[in-house]
This record gives C-alpha cells, sequence and structure tokens, in this order.
C-alpha cells in the first residue's frame, strides 16, 4: 500500500465563527454565510481552483401523534400542526421555480409519512404501469439513503395518477451502480389529491398533492441500524419532475421542439444539488427524527463537512477517468489540504491492489473519514 498526502491548501478561514460551542454547525448561521464558504485549492494540479461550499437542507421529522390517513389531502391534525420545508429551488440552486413545491414529513412506529404540495395549472399525466419511468410525466420524486455512504439508496417517484416506481440502487450511476427495478416497497400507501381536475385542457388548475406512507420494514434493509431512527439523522432529498406541454385534440403529451425533440424538462429540489444530477446523494439534506418532548434544535455536525469536503476531492478525482489519480500516484499532482474549524485536515490518497481510498483524519481526532475509489464512504 502506498499513499501519497496533501500538499496544497484547502481554505476556508471564515468557518471557525460558524461554529458553536458544541462542536455542531447550526443551518442558520451556515445558510447566511454560505457566499463566504470557498473552496481554494492554489498550487493542486489538476484541480478546480476554486469550489463553493453549499451547506444542505435540514428539517426535523415530527413524530405522528395522532392517526394519519393516506388520501392525498393532508388534512389530519398531524399534518396541520407540522411545518412545511422550505420551498423547493431549481436543481442547480439559482433560479426560482415557475410554481411552488413545500414538503413536510412525519413518522411512528410503523410508517415514515410524507406531504406534498405542488402549485400546477395543467394536472395531466399518461403512465398507468407501475415502475414505468414516471419522470417522464410530472412527477414527486424521492431520495433516501439511510445510513449516508452514498450506497445502497431508495429512489421513489410518483405522478398524478397515482402510479409509483418505487428502486434501490446499489451505487450511484457515476460509480456504474446497478439498478433494481423489481424492488418494491412492500405496504405502501400513497395518495393523490387534484386542486382542479386531471387531463382537463379546458380549466386552469390549481394543483396537485401526495400523501405517502413508507413502511419502516422495508426501509430498514438499506438503513444498517435499528428504525425509526429516532434522536438520528438520513440523507434525504426530493426533486419535482415538470415539463413544458403540448395539447392535441384535448390530450396533453411533453412538449417538443421544431425538430420533434422533447424540450428539456424543470428539475426543482428541496436541497440544491449544484449539477442537474440527482443521484450525487452526498448533497442530499438531512431530516432528523425528532425524539419525543425534545426541545433542542437539529444542527448538522462538525465532521458532515469534512466529509462534504472530502467529496468535493472525490469527484475532481474522477471526474477524468483516473488520469488526475495516476498524477497524484505518480507524485505530478498533489491532493489538497482541508480546513475546518481553523484547523488543518490532512488529506491522503492509499493505493492497493484494489482502487485507493481517499481518507481525512476528523478534527477530533475520534476516526478517519473514508471514501472509497468506488464511492462509498465509511468512518472508522
Amino acid at each position: 500500500m502506498s499513499i501519497h498526502k496533501s500538499g496544497g491548501l484547502l481554505s476556508s478561514p471564515n468557518l471557525r465563527s460558524l461554529s458553536h460551542v458544541n462542536g455542531a454547525l447550526g443551518t442558520s448561521a451556515l445558510a447566511s454565510l454560505v457566499s463566504l464558504l470557498l473552496l481554494l485549492v492554489p498550487g493542486s494540479k489538476g484541480f478546480a481552483q476554486r469550489r463553493e461550499l453549499v451547506v444542505p437542507q435540514t428539517y426535523e421529522a415530527f413524530f405522528a401523534d395522532s392517526e394519519i390517513v393516506i388520501d392525498g389531502k393532508g388534512d389530519e391534525q398531524g399534518w396541520e400542526k407540522t411545518p412545511f420545508s422550505d420551498k423547493f429551488i431549481d436543481i442547480e440552486g439559482e433560479i426560482t421555480p415557475q410554481f411552488e413545491t413545500r414538503m413536510k414529513m412525519l413518522w411512528d412506529e410503523h410508517y415514515l409519512y410524507f406531504y406534498a404540495e405542488m402549485e400546477e395549472p395543467h394536472v395531466w399525466g399518461t403512465l398507468k404501469q407501475r415502475d414505468t419511468v414516471i419522470f417522464y410525466n410530472n412527477d414527486f420524486e424521492i431520495f433516501i439513503d439511510p445510513d449516508g455512504d452514498t450506497h445502497e439508496y431508495y429512489e421513489f417517484e410518483m405522478n398524478a395518477l397515482n402510479t409509483v416506481w418505487d428502486l434501490l440502487l446499489v451505487k450511484p450511476y457515476r460509480n456504474g451502480g446497478s439498478v433494481l427495478d423489481h424492488w418494491n416497497i412492500n405496504g405502501l400507501k400513497t395518495a393523490v389529491h387534484i386542486d382542479g381536475s386531471l387531463n382537463d385542457a379546458s380549466d386552469e388548475d390549481r394543483g396537485w398533492s401526495v400523501e405517502i406512507a413508507m413502511p419502516w420494514d422495508v426501509l430498514s434493509e438499506a438503513s444498517h441500524m435499528p428504525v425509526p431512527p429516532e434522536g438520528k439523522f438520513w440523507r434525504v432529498n426530493f426533486s419535482r419532475v415538470n415539463w413544458d406541454h403540448d395539447l392535441k385534440d384535448g390530450r396533453y403529451s411533453r412538449k417538443k421542439d421544431e425538430d420533434g425533440n422533447f424540450a428539456p424538462e424543470y428539475n426543482w429540489v428541496w436541497s440544491a444539488q449544484q449539477v442537474v444530477n440527482m443521484h450525487e446523494p452526498e448533497r442530499w439534506g438531512y431530516v432528523y427524527f425528532k425524539p419525543q418532548g425534545e426541545v433542542s434544535t437539529f444542527e448538522i455536525p462538525e465532521a458532515e463537512v469534512v466529509k462534504w469536503r472530502l467529496y468535493a476531492i472525490y469527484r475532481e478525482l474522477i471526474r477524468d477517468n483516473g488520469s488526475l489519480t495516476e498524477q497524484i500516484r505518480q507524485g505530478k499532482s498533489k491532493l489538497p489540504a482541508l480546513w475546518v474549524d481553523g484547523s488543518e485536515v490532512a488529506v491522503a490518497i492509499e493505493f492497493h491492489h484494489g482502487g485507493w481510498n481517499l481518507v481525512a483524519t476528523d478534527p477530533s481526532g475520534q476516526g478517519v473519514h473514508m471514501i472509497q475509489n468506488d464511492g462509498k464512504y465509511r468512518f472508522k
């Protein structure tokens, strides 16, 4: 095993001012200073010179202390007192979507619940077969990585006809991951409510809402931890795919340009990905399963900042199919270092017969962050 250590500098001198006494990072403080958090890599040949650190969204999912009826309306007492998320943003985080989207979450001993409302003047859908490619219609999507290692994560999609597509991804597509399309969320409950009319071009609608209950028994398959994960957080994101539409003989379809090609879709998400790709799970938001009676507010652990930055380096390493990694192995390029809370965190790459590992010691000294060459994250 050969080890190559960092040589450049990954600087963020403002991070210290955002740290709380308990070592965690407050989301509101981070969000207000996102523009100050830059990853600078001078002198590290082959690496991007400037990369912005974007703070993922957070949401506290409360315990449902009364029955939730899955009818698409979200009018139960439990939902009424549950706050909505922030409004969805364009997937790259730069554009305000044309139509508003918000979601809520709850949980109990048996299910994880979701409710979302979507503004939409023309509610339509054509796909009726389960596990077809639902995002060819306007849809609502959920992505869940229970243990945050970017592998073995769930994807769920549904359209206004209440047709669903549920699948398990072994790895992200960038890592050659296979898709288990036959995997189903057994016991899944879903419903759609149309605020207007469905597939009726003669009027203008107000929108549609979805309500979903996923059994913990199924979600536990990739959680590698007890469920419900009370007092823990999962990495989660939501996406809404929306298409401009054509009308022919009163029937809706995806809009095409004059050359007969489909116009590009809109991708609106809860936590910005920065790229048009939902399959970079390290960028997803944080959902904290708040214990009953807990008063304190969830804060993203400082260790997660090291993880975000390590993945930024990882994405650089794999972007050119291994060329940069080989330069490092030959000593022709160097890895950047990380600065967290005013302290340098050394980064190293370990080469072995099966590939390589990107590693960084946690500032607490309590463990090591590791990303394998196939993208899987471990903390040991």
